[in-house]
């Protein structure tokens, strides 16, 4: 999620940004076999959905390789969509209505980076009009969702990669091998947190205006609900996470970055039993997102634990004082602690207890960027890292926390059947209801084999 202010997240997707590309010649998606393979010399025809601040940034980071040509862009807002186009316009039209987008045959892949409510829909209809995707976080807003994206894409063969592009970063990788290594031996709990401090008037309150005169504001909704135009929450995604309905919160707007560390390092499964408290109790401006939520995830032999704060941003070793935004994941082992943010980590022993404090050797090979590892798996059709197969396990876990905060209590999964056990209402709320004429693709919730 990207805040107003500076941020790792920022500093991280800067480099391209502003690439421009050469005028490619574009290959027909004709000449891509049926099995979606594209030959080495081919070029990889991209589309985009939503055109904002992390579109932009993903766009660019593909755009700026030889083997990608941009050939189409949709947003519901003009005054964003229109530059986007003349960026590319010696090969690429603009659309409103994202179903025109997909239905074209000179589309091999599209980025989906439209405000979260939409995630779910827009990924299924995208790899039913065979195209392979590269979604923003969060991947979906309810456990539903989650499983019907995941079937989906696995049902029609598509290419996925869910856009939590820290996974590429080194220190990552360094934390995955001292905790695989065995060194600090089990981990017993993970910690893991995100803070900040928006204070008593949170983003502020919207005028009463109408929207933009180049705007469909109701498009722009969706399957959300049906509000009058507010400038705030269609302004950034840093927004849309004061509003549950269209981002479920700061939880799924910042948590897919964190908790990847811990279910990438522990190989976690999905939890069993998920707990989420919370409230909205002190920031206040529009929107009715909680600004505390505490989440205890039970695994198998461990637990995991989330905090997240809109109204404090004290963050123990990660720093403490004037308002920042905060965040950091703790690994308590044996025999050490292991704790880590985006760009650092250190290990703190347990006395004498570990007996081998050497860094252990590197073993995971550098990323070639999450945008590029997902263009190069189009080509071979090898899923990248962070595809539906792996990122459902991270995504589940926060919707089942929300599914929690909204019952006001615990949620027990079963992996195996992949069902909520004994709670009518929770399995019902688990499920979102769309706003007419959207309706929820219930077909896609068989599991997968």
């Amino acid at each position: 999620m990207t805040a107003p202010a500076s941020s790792n997240r920022r500093s991280f997707l800067k480099a391209g940004v502003a690439a421009g590309i050469a005028v490619p010649h574009v290959i027909s998606a004709a000449a891509i076999g049926r099995d979606g393979r594209t030959a080495a010399n081919d070029r990889i025809q991209l589309g985009i959905i939503g055109v904002n601040g992390m579109g932009r940034g993903n766009l660019a980071n593909c755009a700026r390789y030889e083997d990608v040509v941009v050939t189409a862009v949709c947003d519901v807002w003009n005054a964003r969509m229109d530059p986007v186009v003349e960026q590319f316009k010696a090969t690429a039209t603009g659309h409103r209505d994202y179903r025109e987008l997909l239905a074209r045959k000179d589309v091999d892949a599209v980025i989906i980076a439209s405000p979260p409510h939409w995630h779910a829909l827009m990924a299924i209809e995208a790899v039913e009009a065979g195209k392979d995707i590269y979604l923003q976080k969060p991947m979906t807003l309810y456990p539903d969702e989650t499983l019907a994206v995941r079937n989906a894409v696995n049902q029609h063969q598509r290419i996925s990669q869910i856009g939590t592009q820290i996974h590429a970063g080194e220190n990552y990788r360094r934390v995955v091998e001292w905790i695989q290594s065995g060194k600090l031996g089990p981990v017993s709990v993970v910690r893991t947190f995100n803070v900040m401090n928006q204070g008593p008037d949170g983003i502020g309150s919207a005028p009463q205006q109408d929207a933009p005169s180049d705007m469909d504001w109701d498009r722009w909704l969706g399957p959300g609900p049906a509000i009058p135009y507010n400038s705030l929450l269609a302004s950034n995604s840093y927004n849309h996470c004061s509003f549950m309905p269209y981002s479920g919160g700061w939880t799924p707007g910042m948590a897919p970055h964190i908790v990847d560390l811990p279910v990438w390092a522990l190989n976690l499964e999905v939890p069993t039993t998920t707990s989420c408290s919370g409230g909205r109790y002190m920031v206040g401006g529009d929107g009715d997102a909680p600004d505390v939520q505490e989440v205890i995830w039970q695994y198998p032999n461990m637990t995991m634990t989330w905090m997240m704060s809109t109204c404090n941003s004290f963050a123990f070793d990660f720093g403490r004082g004037s308002p920042a935004r905060r965040l950091g994941i703790y690994f308590h082992a044996l025999r050490g602690t292991l704790y880590a943010n985006y760009s650092m980590h250190e290990v703190v022993p347990e006395g004498n207890l570990l007996e081998d404090a050497e860094r252990p050797e590197a073993s995971i090979a550098p990323s070639p960027g999450h945008e590029r590892e997902w263009l190069d798996c189009i080509k071979t059709r090898e899923q990248p890292s962070c595809n539906v197969n792996y990122h459902y396990k991270v995504d589940l876990a926060l919707t089942l926390a929300n599914l929690s905060y909204r019952l006001g209590r615990s949620v027990r999964f079963d992996p195996a059947t992949e069902q909520i056990l004994d709670d009518p209402q929770a399995r019902r709320l688990a499920r979102p209801e769309y706003r007419d004429p959207w309706k929820f693709p219930e077909k896609y919730l068989q599991k997968s084999v």
